[in-house]
């Protein structure tokens, strides 16, 4: 059965682009009407629906791409702490036990981040587990730009020249801007240099308590100036978010460690407004990057700039309308 409220408010919201001539007639305390021709008093709400349906015209509007480039944003900046906190438990020598594994790894969080209580727990001879609380202690808390906070747990399970697994479990990690609660478990490709992150989280944005909780398959290698610059991304992501449901495929992005959003590369996003929409990211100067969301009948430009502060705004840089 057809809501028909809730189409016709669906209708109403897209009006002004699918109906330019139309007035929208909506009294105060009043249900939404559908825009009416004067010239064809007639049209009716069924028939207005049977022309939505039919003619493609639910046009993107500017207040859908403004949520779509924030649910991006808040999604973007959880999978950059959670791949930061990847990042900090790479570093031990491939190949070797996974007790030698977990010794060098504590050895490693330890001397670049002296605010971290760090225990080991060696008694799984098939894994090394290591609980790390950063902040615990006095001292340094930052990794790539980033302070760090939260506790981190971190399995070895397995360490061989040609595969590297390691389970991670996040509870309330945080870098000051996210806060990130879940599970991954990451596989280390040597041969590709690639390294393959299957997680389920859920996130929150600290300035104003927008949240996500979803799951995501992903495949990631170092940008070409190495992996301290940033890295590549391919493969998918989903996730409930304050409007609804999103789904967003994942090509050829790139992200630097200090960019709220990708500096490159296309997502294509579908959304709870059932729009697809594509998302593509070119970097405009060294702190503002353009992203450009495509959807139905319309395109918007927004520009998103990080501030010497590390917090970032988003600015409205212009709109088009395609010519069908």
């Amino acid at each position: 059965m057809i809501d028909h409220f809730n189409a016709t408010k669906r209708f109403v919201r897209d009006s002004s682009a699918c109906f330019p001539n139309s007035e929208i007639f909506m009294p105060p305390g009043s249900v939404p009407r559908l825009p009416v021709h004067r010239s064809n008093a007639s049209l009716t709400v069924l028939v207005a629906l049977s022309l939505l349906g039919t003619s493609g015209c639910g046009a993107l509007t500017r207040e859908e791409a403004a949520e779509a480039v924030e649910e991006v944003k808040v999604s973007s900046q959880a999978s950059a702490l959670t791949s930061e906190s990847v990042e900090i438990s790479a570093n031990f020598t491939i190949g070797g036990a996974v007790k030698d594994a977990g010794i060098q790894l504590k050895e490693f969080i330890v001397s670049q981040m002296p605010c971290a209580d760090v225990d080991l727990d060696t008694s799984d001879e098939k894994q090394a587990t290591l609980t790390i609380e950063y902040g615990a202690k006095p001292g340094n808390c930052t990794f790539r730009g980033n302070e760090i906070h939260g506790r981190h747990i971190v399995s070895v399970a397995r360490n061989e020249m040609d595969l590297v697994v390691v389970d991670h479990v996040w509870d309330g990690l945080s870098n000051g801007k996210v806060t990130v609660d879940g599970t991954a478990t990451v596989e280390w490709d040597f041969e590709n240099e690639t390294r393959h992150v299957v997680h389920d989280a859920s996130w929150k944005r600290l300035s104003d308590g927008r949240t996500g909780e979803g799951s995501g398959d992903r495949l990631q290698a170092a940008l070409s100036g190495g992996i301290r610059e940033g890295f590549s991304v391919n493969g998918e992501r989903h996730w409930e978010g304050k409007e609804g449901k999103w789904d967003l495929d994942i090509d050829g992005v790139e992200m630097r460690w200090v960019d709220p959003v990708p500096q490159a590369g296309t997502y294509t996003l579908d959304t709870p407004y059932d729009k697809q929409l594509t998302l593509e990211f070119e970097r405009a100067s060294a702190t503002a990057i353009t992203v450009t969301v495509t959807g139905p009948r319309r395109s918007f430009d927004f520009e998103v700039v990080r501030r010497d502060d590390g917090d970032e705004t988003t600015e409205n840089a212009g709109e088009t309308a395609s010519a069908d």
